[in-house]
């Protein structure tokens, strides 16, 4: 088994992007989002439209996966067109790219490195902390990671936090969260003139689904049961990728429709591979084939959302009540 740096050399040779690849599934992604979307906004049969927009919200999540990889410089970094078209869905959806990047990368940077608030990701408090903060602290550390929150990551995550919060904290700095918030709005006001089913269907259903999605799966890569940190000089960024990021198993659907991201173990161990190529990765290195596993099965989501603190003795993250009762 190789070491932390020789494991990360040899996933090197998995980053190359294959240029008419990258093309290949960003047109089509792009091409048949597009048509869902305009069938679910025709004068046609309700379900269908309905079916369609349904269809169109994993479209989109799909290509949110390749705007994240684009971000990431993985693929098509020299691309103006895709670069324009890219970072226009960006702002569209909530994401601006200024924003995006400069929490992301942070969130790359410092994997399960760092306790309490920390950006772009979900917070996490030690159970000695917790215990030591105030009512209103508790109060808003269970709010930020209650279910709810992240049903509802349309408005909470992605347009308050993303974008409006952003925005206001670091204006100049973070202006592309206004611009995201403007574009967004004026499309939604477009679409209504076009028809209620069109703002619906065309843009609100598809934003509540994606952005829902998008923050599970966010969330569920870092918290699962299994999972291991490290804070301060014993942090490495191979362990951290290994430990503390988990591989979420999918059917072969499922995972073209989310973009690979499941892989999330092997994105976090080398970002610059293409999210086509994370299956190959992990099924070239050895050191990538017995990964933490959790799934899209409801037993799983529920395991993971119940983990709330993380406990240094145990080494493992529990639920409110674990913690309550001593583990």
């Amino acid at each position: 088994m190789r070491s932390g740096k020789e494991l990360l050399i040899a996933s090197n040779q998995y980053a190359g992007e294959q240029r008419l690849k990258s093309w290949w599934h960003f047109v089509s992604t792009l091409a048949l989002a597009a048509t869902l979307l305009t069938v679910a906004c025709l004068d046609l049969p309700l379900p269908v439209c309905v079916a369609s927009s349904l269809l169109a919200s994993l479209v989109l999540v799909r290509l949110f996966i390749i705007y994240h990889d684009y971000m990431h410089g993985a693929i098509l970094g020299d691309s103006r067109i895709a670069g324009g078209i890219l970072r226009f869905y960006g702002l569209l959806v909530l994401s601006p790219p200024q924003i995006w990047k400069h929490s992301h990368d942070d969130h790359h940077k410092h994997n399960s490195r760092k306790l309490g608030p920390t950006l772009g990701t979900f917070p996490v408090m030690s159970t000695a902390d917790y215990a030591e903060a105030s009512r209103r602290q508790r109060f808003m550390y269970a709010v930020t990671r209650h279910p709810i929150t992240i049903l509802m990551g349309y408005i909470t995550i992605f347009f308050w936090e993303m974008t409006l919060l952003a925005f206001i904290t670091k204006p100049k700095e973070h202006y592309d969260g206004a611009v995201s918030i403007v574009l967004h709005v004026s499309v939604a006001i477009a679409l209504s003139f076009v028809s209620w089913q069109a703002l619906i269907l065309g843009m609100l259903l598809p934003m509540s689904i994606i952005t829902c999605m998008g923050s599970y799966l966010f969330y569920a890569q870092h918290n699962f049961p299994g999972m291991k940190r490290r804070h301060g000089n014993e942090w490495d960024h191979v362990y951290a990728a290994l430990n503390s990021s988990s591989f979420m198993q999918m059917s072969s659907v499922m995972h073209w429709f989310t973009g690979n991201i499941g892989y999330h173990h092997v994105h976090h161990l080398n970002a610059k591979i293409p999210f086509y190529r994370l299956p190959e990765a992990m099924a070239g290195l050895q050191e990538l084939q017995s990964p933490e596993v959790t799934t899209l099965f409801p037993l799983d989501i529920v395991r993971c959302l119940r983990l709330k603190l993380w406990d240094p003795a145990d080494d493992r993250l529990l639920t409110f009540r674990e913690a309550a009762r001593g583990r």
